[in-house]
C-alpha cells in the first residue's frame, strides 16, 4: 500500500469523533421523543377538557350529515362574480377548493365554496350546464336558470330564490303567494365556460343552521335539477373563534392544533411558530454558513434515522380520522416533521396535538448540536488539509523518483540532472541531496570515459614505436642499424615510464593530503622568496612578484603551496617566449586569498578553459612529447584540499591563472 494510502486510511479514524457525537445525538433523539410523547399527551388530554367545557351547547354533527364548510376570513371577498380572492384559489390548478355532494357517483352540476367573517355569510357557486336561460320579466312563468337558497333555522325554514335576466348584480327573492326581493341577500351574477358563477353574501346564520343548494334549469321532461339534499338541508360547520383563543394560551412555540368533528370538519384550527428561527442569510458570516450547512446536514441525518412519518395533509379542511395516528411522527406537505397525539373530546370529536420535531431537539440554536457541528467540520477540513498535505508529498517524492530515474539509463549511465529546487524542508534537502550526488556521478562518468580515451591515446604512440622498432630491428643487417631501433624502443619505453609515474604522481599527492601537516603561515612571504628563487633558475624569462610582501596569514601547508607555484610557474614557462615576463600576483582579502600567475603567450581555447584542469588534456605542440597534462591537475588537487578552486582566464597578451583560498575556513580534510 502506498504512503499516500496509509496515510488516508489513517486520517479515516479521525471520523470516529464525529460519529460518536452522531450515536450521541439519534439517542438524545429518542429519548427526547418518547419524552415529548408522554408530555404531549398529558398536554392534549387537558386541552380535550378545555374543549369540552367551552362545547357545551354545540351540538356535534353526526356522522353521514351533509355538510357545508365555511372557510374564515379576514377580509371578505369581492363580490364580482369571480373567485380570485377566495382561500386556496390557484389559477394553475383545475379545481379550487370546491365542495359537492360526496354521495353521488356522477360528476357534480353544482359545486360551492363557502366563507365567514362571523358576520356574514359568503357562497361561490358554480353551476355546469350547456344553454343557459336567463328569466324574462316579460314572462315569469317562462323556464329559466335560478339558484334556491333553503335556509332551515331552529323548526323555521325559509326559501329564496336566484335569478336574472343578464349577468350583473343580484338579489334573492322570496317565494311565496307574493313574491319580494330579500335585499339582505346580494351578489353578483358571471357567465362562466359552459354555465355561471354565482357570488352571494348574506347575514350569517345562527350556530346549527342548515343551508341548502339547489340549481334548476329548463331540460327536456320539465324542470331538472341539482344540488344538496333539502330534507333536511347540509348542516352549516364552520371554525368556532372562541375556541380557538381559549385553546390558544396553553399551546407552547411550535405546536399545530386541531379540533375535528366526528366526520373530521375542522372546527378550530391554530399553530405557533418556533421561537427559534433560523438567522437570515445576509446576516451570517462565512463561518456561520459553513456552520448552518453542517446543522441542516446534521438535522438530515437525524431525520434518516428517525422512523418514518406518515404523510398528512394537514390544510385540509376535512381529514379522514381514521388515518390519524394516535400517536407517532407525521410529515407535513412542506416536508417538516411532527410529534403528533390524538385524544377524544365529548360527543366524538378529536383533539389532535403535534409538535415540530425542530422544536424539540432544536439543533440550529442547541450547544450540542452545534459543537457537533463545529467538531465535524473541524475534523474534515483537517482531513482535507491532510489528504492535500500527503498528495502534495506523494507528488514531490513521485517527481523525484521520476527525475531521479530520468537521469540514469538502462546500462547505469548519467545522461541527464535533476531539476532545481525550492524546497528548503527534509524532502528539498533530499533532492539536493540527489542532484549533488548525480551530478558528480556525471563528472565522474566523463572523467572515467575521457581518462580511458586519454589514456590510450598516450599510450598508443610509444606502444606502436616499440612494436615498429622491434619488426625493424629483426630485420636491421648492420650494427648501426640496430643500435638505432634500440634506441628509438628506449626512448617510447622512457615515454611509457613517464605516463605512469605522471599518473602515480597525482595518486601519490592525494595519499599524501592525509599525512601533511597544516599550520598558519605567511602567504605572502611564501610568494615573495619563491619568485626570487625561480627567477635565479631561469634567465630566460623575466619572473616577478606583485602583492603584499607579508601579512596575508594562510592556515594550510606551505609546502604543498610551493609545489602549486611550481607547476603553475612551469606551465608559464612552456608557453611564453624567451624574454618574456611572468608575473605571480597576490590579492589578501578578509575572508580570501587570491594567488595568481600570469604569462605572456598565446591565448587558452574557450573550449578548454576549464577541461584543461583534468589528466591528459593539453594543447601543446608535438615539440614537447614529455608534457602529460598532469600539471594543472595537481594544481587542482591542492587548491581544492585547501578548500578553495582555481580557474584560467584569458587576458591582454596573455592568460591568468586564479587560486582562490579561503584564509578563515577550515581546509578539507581537518
Amino acid at each position: 500500500m502506498s504512503l499516500k494510502r496509509q496515510l488516508f486510511v489513517a486520517s479515516l479514524l479521525m471520523l470516529m469523533i464525529p460519529w460518536a457525537g452522531l450515536q450521541f445525538v439519534l439517542e438524545l433523539d429518542g429519548a427526547l421523543r418518547e419524552q415529548a410523547a408522554e408530555q404531549l399527551q398529558e398536554q392534549a388530554k387537558r386541552m380535550a377538557d378545555t374543549a369540552g367545557d367551552l362545547l357545551i351547547g354545540n351540538t356535534a354533527v353526526p356522522s353521514g350529515t351533509p355538510v357545508i364548510y365555511a372557510h374564515p376570513v379576514n377580509q371578505p371577498p369581492r363580490m364580482d362574480g369571480y373567485g380570485y380572492d377566495w382561500p386556496g384559489y390557484n389559477e394553475e390548478l383545475s379545481q379550487q377548493q370546491w365542495q359537492d355532494r360526496s354521495d353521488t357517483t356522477t360528476a357534480s352540476v353544482l359545486r360551492w365554496q363557502a366563507a365567514t367573517d362571523q358576520r356574514y355569510l359568503y357562497l361561490l357557486v358554480r353551476v355546469e350546464h350547456p344553454g343557459i336561460r336567463y328569466f324574462n320579466p316579460g314572462s315569469p312563468d317562462q323556464p329559466h336558470d335560478r339558484l334556491r337558497l333553503i335556509m332551515l333555522e331552529g323548526a323555521n325554514q325559509t326559501e329564496r330564490v336566484i335569478r336574472t335576466p343578464a349577468p350583473g348584480r343580484v338579489n334573492a327573492i322570496t317565494t311565496g303567494p307574493e313574491p319580494d326581493n330579500d335585499f339582505r341577500i346580494t351578489g353578483y351574477w358571471e357567465s362562466v365556460e359552459n354555465g355561471y358563477q354565482l357570488e352571494l353574501k348574506l347575514p350569517l346564520p345562527a350556530r346549527g343552521s342548515r343551508l341548502g343548494l339547489v340549481a334548476e334549469w329548463s331540460g327536456g321532461n320539465g324542470i331538472d335539477s341539482s344540488g344538496t339534499a333539502t330534507l333536511p338541508p347540509p348542516a352549516l360547520v364552520t371554525r368556532l373563534p372562541q375556541l380557538e383563543q381559549q385553546l390558544s394560551s396553553q399551546m407552547a412555540s411550535g405546536q399545530h392544533l386541531r379540533v375535528l368533528e366526528p366526520e373530521g370538519w375542522v372546527i378550530a384550527r391554530q399553530a405557533l411558530a418556533n421561537k427559534h428561527d433560523r438567522p437570515e442569510f445576509d446576516s451570517l458570516s462565512p463561518l456561520e454558513v459553513v456552520e448552518q450547512i453542517a446543522l441542516n446536514g446534521l438535522r438530515a441525518l437525524v431525520r434518516f434515522y428517525q422512523p418514518n412519518p406518515k404523510p398528512v395533509d394537514e390544510t385540509s379542511i376535512r381529514p379522514d380520522p381514521t388515518t390519524l395516528p394516535e400517536s407517532g411522527l407525521v410529515r407535513h406537505q412542506d416536508g417538516k416533521s411532527f410529534l403528533m397525539v390524538t385524544h377524544p373530546v365529548f360527543s366524538g370529536r378529536i383533539l389532535v396535538l403535534e409538535q415540530s420535531l425542530d422544536q424539540l431537539l432544536s439543533l440550529a440554536g442547541n450547544t450540542l448540536g452545534s459543537v457537533i457541528a463545529r467538531s465535524t467540520l473541524l475534523v474534515v477540513g483537517l482531513m482535507l488539509v491532510l489528504l492535500g498535505y500527503i498528495s502534495w508529498l506523494s507528488w514531490r517524492i513521485t517527481r523525484l523518483q521520476r527525475a531521479v530515474s530520468a537521469s540514469v539509463d538502462d546500462d547505469g549511465r548519467i545522461i541527464g540532472t535533476l531539476p532545481d529546487t525550492r524546497a528548503r524542508d527534509e524532502l528539498g534537502q533530499l533532492h539536493q541531496h540527489f542532484g549533488q550526488m548525480v551530478d558528480r556521478l556525471h563528472g565522474y562518468n566523463e572523467y572515467l570515459e575521457s581518462f580511458s580515451r586519454r589514456l590510450s591515446h598516450e599510450l598508443k604512440t610509444p606502444v606502436a614505436v616499440v612494436r615498429s622498432s622491434l619488426e625493424n630491428l629483426r630485420h636491421a643487417e648492420s650494427d648501426s642499424e640496430r643500435t638505432s631501433y634500440i634506441e628509438r624502443a628506449a626512448a617510447a619505453t622512457d615515454r611509457l615510464s613517464q605516463i605512469l609515474n605522471g599518473m602515480s604522481e597525482a595518486a601519490r599527492l592525494e595519499q599524501s593530503f592525509d599525512h601533511a601537516e597544516k599550520e598558519r603561515f605567511d602567504l605572502a612571504a611564501v610568494m615573495d622568496q619563491t619568485t626570487r628563487a625561480y627567477q635565479q633558475l631561469d634567465a630566460d624569462h623575466r619572473i616577478v612578484y606583485r602583492g603584499p610582501a607579508e601579512g596575508c596569514m594562510l592556515h594550510g601547508s606551505p609546502e604543498l603551496i610551493v609545489q602549486l607555484l611550481d607547476k603553475l610557474v612551469d606551465n608559464a614557462r612552456d608557453f611564453t617566449a624567451t624574454g618574456d615576463r611572468i608575473e605571480l600576483r597576490l590579492s589578501a582579502k578578509s575572508k580570501s586569498a587570491e594567488l595568481g600567475v600570469f604569462n605572456q603567450g598565446p591565448p587558452l581555447p574557450e573550449h578548454l578553459s576549464s577541461d584543461i584542469f583534468n589528466p591528459f588534456v593539453s594543447i601543446r605542440k608535438g615539440t614537447q612529447e614529455g608534457h602529460l597534462g598532469q600539471g594543472l591537475l595537481i594544481v587542482k588537487l591542492i587548491a581544492e584540499h585547501h578548500g578553495g578552486s582555481v580557474t584560467a582566464s584569458n587576458e591582454a597578451n596573455g592568460v591568468l591563472f586564479t587560486v582562490s583560498l579561503p584564509r578563515q575556513a577550515p581546509v578539507s580534510g581537518q
